[in-house]
């Protein structure tokens, strides 16, 4: 299995290109932001939020789809999902965690073949998404740009110094939470922050006024991080 992707451009400030799938893409950008939705989404749940961004530099916006699979939590409705969610396992999911972290390890090889290094590689993601994108970027074995996690949290965060690489000991996280969010605790991503933290992470930590959702504030906050990222 490989994973469709929805490919959008941004052109530093000016209107993005949406390619679609399979398309061609611009040879002068700064780099790649694979952003991965949450549970029962598609690639194109945060596409609108590109042109809102407001990035300096042309980046492109890599949106995979999750696969879709049976999700015990939602009385076994098939949906895309990046892993099962049984609420009697909250541990469980490990095999379909590992599996999709295979999977978007191969979106990072198509924009590595494509041209794109590494270190310009930022890693995205919502909700489930967000899981995804820490394990992945935690331990993958090249250095990249950044993780973005947002309304989300650490996978079995007290086994994590067993899974992270060297490689991206010091990668730049922002993590951003909804106070209010009903479907994953703020408490959950605090612990989680708290493990990075402990083990010397840089997490950029923000907290907001809503729910299991983003915000203004926060997307100003993440076109802001980006611009970071690629000065």
């Amino acid at each position: 299995m490989s994973l469709d992707c929805l490919i959008v451009e941004a052109r530093g400030g000016l209107s993005p290109q949406t390619p679609g799938e399979g398309a061609s893409r611009s040879s002068d950008c700064a780099g790649t932001v694979i952003w991965l939705h949450g549970l029962g989404a598609d690639a194109h749940d945060f596409e609108p939020i590109v042109p809102l961004l407001q990035v300096q530099k042309p980046l492109r916006f890599v949106f995979p789809n999750a696969p879709v699979r049976s999700v015990t939590v939602n009385a076994g409705m098939e949906m895309r999902a990046w892993y099962d969610i049984d609420p009697g396992a909250p541990l469980g999911g490990k095999t379909d965690i590992d599996e999709s972290v295979r999977l978007v390890s191969e979106v990072i090889d198509g924009e590595l073949a494509a041209g794109v290094a590494a270190e310009a590689i930022v890693l995205a993601g919502f909700s489930q998404g967000g899981v995804i994108a820490l394990e992945l970027g935690l331990g993958h074995g090249e250095r990249i740009a950044g993780i973005m996690a947002l309304s989300t949290y650490v996978h079995d965060h007290e086994r994590l110094v067993e899974r992270i690489s060297f490689a991206n000991i010091d990668v730049p996280i922002l993590m951003a939470h909804g106070l209010a969010d009903p479907m994953i605790p703020i408490s959950r991503a605090i612990t989680s922050r708290e493990a990075l933290i402990g083990l010397n992470y840089r997490v950029e930590w923000h907290e907001y006024a809503m729910g299991h959702q983003v915000c203004p504030e926060e997307i100003a906050d993440i076109g802001n991080w980006l611009n970071g990222l690629y000065r």
